[in-house]
């Protein structure tokens, strides 16, 4: 597999600010105990294929990346690389996969293992489940 590196600036990269916004509308999603419930006609970022939401906040235990696959599934991960700094993660459109804002360029597949990059392992990967126009991710505890 050809390792395809998202387009990013020297310094968007040393200070890991990632590509992926957060919803233009913060009410498309909530979260209740466990699992995060996305309003998918409030989350325009998630209509086309290697769209993403940055999920953050909201008294969240962990920061998530949801992402509208290549292949029309849809794929959720803990935002956090396991390199140094535990930088977000953005996806790389027409890849299937997802890769660290930092200079590392710490990419994994959808599946959450590790294809290139210093880390050691793989991300951690949620349960995704389409329920008519909400999507609804298990975070777990």
């Amino acid at each position: 597999m050809t390792v395809k590196f998202l387009n990013r600036g020297f310094f968007q990269r040393i200070f890991g600010v990632p590509a992926t916004p957060k919803p233009a509308n913060p009410q498309c999603w909530s979260v209740s105990e466990s699992k995060i419930t996305i309003d998918l006609k409030r989350a325009p970022e998630l209509e086309t294929a290697g769209g993403a939401l940055r999920l953050e906040g909201d008294g969240m235990g962990k920061r998530v990346l949801v992402v509208h696959g290549d292949n029309g599934a849809f794929y959720a991960f803990h935002n956090r690389c396991t390199h140094i700094g535990h930088r977000r993660l953005d996806p790389i459109p027409g890849t299937g996969t997802v890769q660290c804002c930092s200079v590392g360029k710490s990419t994994y597949t959808y599946d959450g293992k590790k294809i290139f990059g210093p880390p050691t392992g793989g991300i951690d990967t949620f349960k995704v489940e389409l329920d008519g126009e909400r999507l609804i991710v298990y975070v777990g505890s």
